[in-house]
């Protein structure tokens, strides 16, 4: 065995821990800025500790992207477990299915080998987006104007919203005789709003459809839907705590863009933090065990928003160059920035995160000195606070200069083998955070995860 597997067996073991009563918990898995921060990966690389892999929350304006055997795989709604055929991976209710979007995905996994109907699993709580809730989705941000959010123009707003109102759509309701009816009820509904928007619903597409063609599509997907296994994911993940199985909780977005917590009104509709774990899959909070967070070495974030470290010079335009920052969901190009040590301890308090994995430093190789926002100062005054202000008030960013390890990371097969200057760095984020590194990645590559002893 090689050096670098050695290192990765041996501290992925200790990353999930082996006693009893870990084996009853389920482990949390999230982003700790504002997205984009390579959870699909990480959880990939992760997933043979594992017996289960659960997504909790979000929909399919999350892009989640794994790179193995030199080709690119990105999953919007399923778990990135699901290359592993022997591990089942589950769906849970605070998900939000499109079940088009969803066939698209069995699709493309199917020509790559993948049947998902053979260990993935759909809770029947989990609520359906509908052709027209995407069509509020632009008629909403139509009518914001300069005020939009940036919304992927995936529906999850609208679904979420019908959630609440509590007159959505769920997976098992497309089991009962009377789901056409219930549909079209809410469909009607949802066109006499976009005409109270002054939306034009005729010139409304749908990857070049119109409404009526895609509505068409969607519910032939809902076929696709039913092939897999339907079921009350709160019992079937207690069930598998009981029996000692080991459950990883797969986030989508990030702490910044949690409903609650984050930078709002510029955040997704769903509770991104470990909180949203209990109610996103139906477990207590006591059953909940590790927490790993994840964090680029430096920020991006997509959509509008504040981003006190945003650089908008050559570095900024280089980062997104260098690290390939372009959504995955919408191809819209990130915007770049340093690392924001106030943002990042402020989701570690929220998640209480208890391992950090650090991705893309590779990204900075070439750089000569490197940036880490440390405290923000809001008028005469300096804080380490999100304040609540946090969208109308001006900051400017306090940072510390780092010197560049000037090479390649291309080849380094442990943590110890990384340059002087990128563990002093990485150092820094320890002990600005109070959080230990947990582990590092070097490149997209899911081997390229080097585990801190």
């Amino acid at each position: 065995m090689t050096k670098r597997n050695c290192a990765r067996r041996q501290h992925t073991e200790w990353a999930t821990g082996k006693d009893d009563k870990d084996m009853t918990k389920v482990d949390v898995l999230l982003g700790l800025q504002w997205g984009d921060e390579g959870k699909g990966k990480i959880v990939d690389v992760l997933t043979p500790q594992y017996d289960v892999i659960a997504r909790f929350q979000g929909g399919p304006n999350a892009g989640h992207t794994l790179e193995f055997g030199g080709i690119k795989h990105v999953l919007h709604i399923i778990p990135s477990g699901i290359f592993h055929t022997d591990k089942i991976n589950v769906i849970g209710n605070g998900v939000i299915i499109e079940p088009n979007i969803f066939r698209h995905e069995v699709e493309a996994l199917s020509t790559k080998g993948v049947d998902a109907t053979q260990n993935l699993y759909v809770s029947k709580k989990a609520h359906l987006i509908l052709p027209t809730h995407r069509l509020l989705d632009a008629a909403n941000e139509q009518a914001k104007g300069n005020a939009k959010i940036g919304s992927t123009l995936k529906g999850i707003g609208p679904t979420y919203t019908d959630k609440i109102a509590r007159c959505g759509l769920r997976v098992g309701d497309t089991l009962e005789f009377d789901f056409r009816e219930r549909y079209e009820l809410l469909k009607a509904q949802h066109l006499r709003t976009a005409q109270t928007l002054m939306y034009d619903v005729a010139s409304f597409r749908i990857d070049g459809m119109t409404l009526d063609e895609y509505e068409e599509q969607w519910l032939d997907s809902l076929s696709t839907l039913k092939r897999f296994r339907l079921i009350s994911s709160e019992y079937f993940i207690n069930n598998c705590l009981r029996e000692g199985k080991r459950v990883l909780a797969e986030g989508a977005q990030a702490a910044m863009l949690d409903i609650d917590f984050g930078s709002y009104p510029f955040v997704t509709s769903s509770s991104t933090v470990t909180a949203g774990v209990c109610s996103g899959l139906g477990i207590a909070p006591s059953a909940v065990g590790r927490v790993m967070g994840i964090a680029k070495a430096y920020c991006t974030r997509v959509g509008a928003g504040p981003f006190p470290t945003e650089l908008f010079d050559q570095t900024g335009s280089l980062l997104c160059e260098l690290g390939h920052e372009y959504g995955s969901t919408t191809g819209r190009p990130r915007r770049c920035g340093w690392i924001d040590i106030p943002a990042l301890r402020y989701a570690c308090m929220l998640d209480g995160v208890t391992d950090l994995i650090v991705t893309k430093p590779d990204v900075m190789n070439d750089f000569e000195h490197i940036k880490m926002c440390t405290v923000y100062k809001i008028g005469d005054k300096l804080t380490d606070e999100i304040p609540f202000e946090y969208n109308a008030v001006e900051i400017t960013p306090q940072y510390k200069e780092f010197p560049g390890w000037r090479q390649s990371l291309e080849g380094v097969a442990t943590y110890n083998e990384l340059p002087q200057n990128l563990r002093d760095y990485l150092a820094a984020i320890e002990r600005e955070t109070g959080v230990k590194i947990m582990a590092v990645s070097v490149s997209p590559d899911r081997k390229d995860v080097l585990f801190k002893e």
